[in-house]
């Protein structure tokens, strides 16, 4: 495939995407080509598909984050063309019980994948997107439908708190307690907080950051912080992961950076700055890279998108932190650069790779590559917009009791249809029975 789509390349004379940083009309044109390439990937229009899913091997988790940078697009660049997509994306995979935990996930879903869905809500409420009908959950309450669930699953019973990676216990990882899934839960929590002024919300951020530094998830050295991946709960959270991604970093960086934002406190511009100068792992002369894996070409189709979440997050913080702007744009203008050159692949001619240091396309291509590069370019416009919303600016409604009381694992809908199948299965033994009774009996006679 890779020496196809080099040929395709060669063919139709590709080259890199033509884009001036500073000048948002370059921006939102290399934006605009790289969200049609991301549709390739799209299920959600085809005879078949699932409205907000992207086809295999893409996991239900992605296309959460995809919708969150396809919203930025439709904020930096004023351009609504799939904003009706992202829309009954947002409102088809929210579930029965308007927390993001569609029934159909249930074998896939973890705290992080909710999470993620969470985070596309909670960015279009920020960014006054489309509202649904007044009868309908707003963004705001499906946020905190996410919030609340996630947060009655807090976990006290290992490891002195924390979620576990999984939600249900016939999943690989419950016995795992990660950081991205409680990063997401702080990440949600500090932005509810700053959203609806709501100290509630910014207690429990203070309460997961807390215990990600104690159970040494986040390792302080000197002025910066070293952040792993998880433990297993049957040593008590004592055998760390040393696994470094960026996405963990970028979603503790967003999170931190609000709760600065919200209460104005030095102690949270401190964090900011801790988390940010452990990035510098992930940095090529301030361009970004996935470290854990892709110098080793090891990285999943997972791996592959972290950079959108972080660059969206970095966009984030350089708005709402002014002390780390500068540092901030360096970084997101290197990497914009970069993945722009990257962005001269396949047949279309700006299919994006993975390495944003080559300077052209390296042959990789998919869903990951495209959100990644769509956000870091798009971020670069992050400081010629307002910034987010809050309720006093922003038209989305809430419900901060939405999601509470709700159990996925005994769901009264999935009651209702075991009960039904029960119920059908019983007749048609019963029919069966009699139709073996009657022939049996013919036959006698």
């Amino acid at each position: 495939m890779f020496s196809l789509f080099a040929l395709l390349s060669l063919l139709y004379g590709a080259s890199s995407l033509s884009l001036e940083v500073g000048n948002k009309q370059s921006v939102c044109d290399a934006a605009t080509l790289i969200t049609d390439g991301i549709m390739d990937y799209y299920e959600g229009t085809r005879y078949g598909g699932a409205v907000g899913m992207f086809q295999p091997p893409y996991y239900w988790w992605e296309a959460g984050e995809v919708f969150g940078g396809m919203i930025d697009t439709w904020y930096f660049c004023q351009n609504d063309t799939y904003q009706q997509i992202i829309y009954d994306a947002l409102m088809a995979q929210r579930g029965t019980g308007n927390a993001y935990m569609p029934m159909n996930q249930s074998l896939t879903e973890g705290n992080d994948d909710q999470g993620f869905w969470a985070f596309a809500a909670m960015t279009a409420a920020e960014r006054n997107f489309t509202n649904p009908p007044s009868k309908e959950p707003g963004w705001l309450a499906l946020t905190q439908g996410a919030y609340n669930t996630m947060w009655q699953r807090w976990d006290s019973g290992s490891c002195e708190g924390g979620l576990r990676w999984q939600i249900f216990t016939w999943n690989s990882g419950y016995d795992y307690k990660n950081t991205i899934s409680n990063a997401c839960l702080f990440n949600i929590a500090a932005r509810l907080a700053r959203y609806t002024k709501n100290d509630t919300y910014a207690d429990t951020a203070s309460t997961v950051y807390k215990w990600l530094t104690t159970i040494d998830f986040m390792q302080l050295n000197g002025d910066s912080y070293s952040i792993h991946d998880g433990a297993q709960i049957e040593n008590n959270c004592t055998v760390i992961n040393g696994a470094e991604w960026s996405y963990n970093y970028g979603v503790l960086l967003g999170g931190a950076a609000f709760m600065y934002n919200y209460t104005g406190e030095q102690s949270w511009e401190t964090e900011v700055g801790r988390i940010l100068s452990g990035m510098s792992i992930f940095l090529n002369d301030d361009v970004l890279f996935e470290q854990q894996c892709q110098s080793s070409n090891t990285c999943n189709n997972d791996q592959r998108s972290f950079r959108s979440i972080v660059s969206q997050m970095l966009g984030a913080t350089a708005k709402l932190v002014p002390s780390y702007t500068d540092q901030i744009m360096n970084i997101l203008e290197a990497s914009a650069n970069g993945a722009a050159a990257s962005c001269s692949g396949g047949s279309d001619g700006h299919t994006c790779g993975i390495d944003w240091s080559k300077g052209s396309w390296d042959g990789m291509y998919g869903l990951g590559e495209q959100i990644s590069a769509l956000e870091v370019i798009q971020n670069t416009l992050v400081l010629t917009m307002p910034g987010p919303v809050d309720n006093s600016t922003g038209s989305s409604q809430g419900n901060p009791n939405e999601g509470i009381g709700f159990d996925e694992t005994s769901n009264p809908h999935q009651i209702t249809v075991t009960q039904k199948d029960k119920a059908a299965a019983g007749i048609v033994t019963f029919i069966v029975l009699v139709i073996a009774l009657a022939l049996g009996a013919w036959m006698i006679v």
